[in-house]
């Protein structure tokens, strides 16, 4: 990465988190390169004609995807976003290290960012063999990644027809980028709400420290199986902190949930074997091994599943309630987007938004 030193590059090595990833993941499904070249040309093919479909379902339109949509190894995805976890904290850990009373000893920085940025890589490597696309909001304008060997993998393994499976995909990433591209007010809050809950981590590192001690010796309880289950990252919060996470948490159950539904609401017309594949797709959600179960829970990985299922819920019950125009009152902006409470129970938000019903 070519940016100028920031106070941010004092917290993680990103050179090192990207090199780590790179490192640890394998490159997926060996493709010639005809192979992969056709692969590259169908993803896109798949990206363009999602936009319709998405746009009739969700009744929400922008601009149509054109050179906004990338199609990328495992490598490059983690890349990606190594460089957009950096440019989302650059600003917040300025702000912390200035308001901080004692600066850190150089020469802890220079061990504390290496050892974090192999902590990071550690978890872009993990997740850049799983991940089947994204909407990367935070871009400056936006951009749709498509990983190519995840989504080749995915296929083979479900045995589903790889046409259906790439656009089914395709469906799920373009209702984000619709999501984010109709409502601008969006992103720039998700960015504000979670640059404040990381900035109140980072002003009292004693504490983080404490609490992330508690973590790691409770994973000993979570490699049996037993204790809280809590993510690693959930326990190092304060109560307040929790609370705000579980907004944000909620804020992304909905963009989940939501683009889950129209994946699937588009119908056999559009995706002929769209049951098939969600079947065996939310199997293969849970059937992981049992490593990659510890390593979905240490992670939040069981949290960011259940998002899918809440979210899902939420929409599928104000929709039959409202319709899907009462629904998108969801994007009126921040006052109306539901809160932790009201995604466990939609008809609060209706009652909110909507008056009695």
């Amino acid at each position: 990465m070519s940016a100028q030193h920031a106070p941010v590059d004092d917290l993680v090595d990103w050179d090192l988190a990207a090199r780590t990833a790179a490192g640890i993941t394998r490159p997926g499904p060996r493709l010639g390169r005809d192979e992969a070249q056709q692969l590259v040309g169908e993803l896109r093919a798949a990206a363009g004609a999602a936009v319709p479909h998405v746009a009739a379902v969700t009744r929400l339109a922008t601009a149509g995807p054109d050179d906004d949509v990338l199609v990328v190894d495992r490598a490059t995805w983690a890349r990606i976003n190594a460089r957009g976890f950096r440019n989302l904290l650059e600003p917040v850990v300025a702000d912390a290290m200035r308001r901080r009373e004692r600066p850190t000893p150089a020469a802890l920085v220079a061990i504390g960012s290496r050892f974090t940025g192999l902590e990071v890589g550690g978890l872009l490597g993990f997740l850049s063999s799983r991940v089947l696309g994204q909407y990367d909001a935070f871009a400056p304008d936006g951009r749709l990644l498509l990983i190519a060997p995840n989504v080749v993998a995915a296929e083979r393994e479900l045995d589903v027809p790889a046409h259906d499976f790439r656009l089914w995909v395709c469906l799920h990433e373009e209702t984000h980028r619709v999501q984010f591209g109709a409502h601008p007010w969006l992103a720039p809050h998700l960015v504000e709400q979670i640059r404040s809950l990381v900035g109140g981590l980072l002003l009292d590192p004693a504490q983080v420290a404490e609490r992330l001690g508690k973590a790691l010796r409770d994973v000993p309880d979570l490699v049996r199986g037993e204790g809280s289950g809590v993510p690693l990252l959930d326990l190092v919060q304060t109560p307040e902190q929790r609370a705000a996470l579980a907004e944000i948490t909620a804020v992304m159950s909905l963009l989940e949930g939501h683009a889950d539904v129209v994946m699937d609401e588009v119908g056999p017309a559009v995706v002929p074997t769209v049951e098939r594949i969600r079947e065996r797709f939310t199997a293969r959600r849970a059937g992981r091994g049992a490593v990659d179960r510890l390593l979905r829970r240490l992670l939040g990985l069981e949290a960011k599943m259940r998002q899918y299922a809440d979210g899902a819920r939420f929409v599928r019950e104000v929709t039959g309630a409202v319709g899907v125009d009462g629904f998108n009152a969801v994007w009126t902006g921040p006052d109306t987007l539901p809160t932790a409470a009201e995604m466990a129970a939609p008809r609060a938000w209706i009652r909110r938004v909507h008056g009695a019903q």
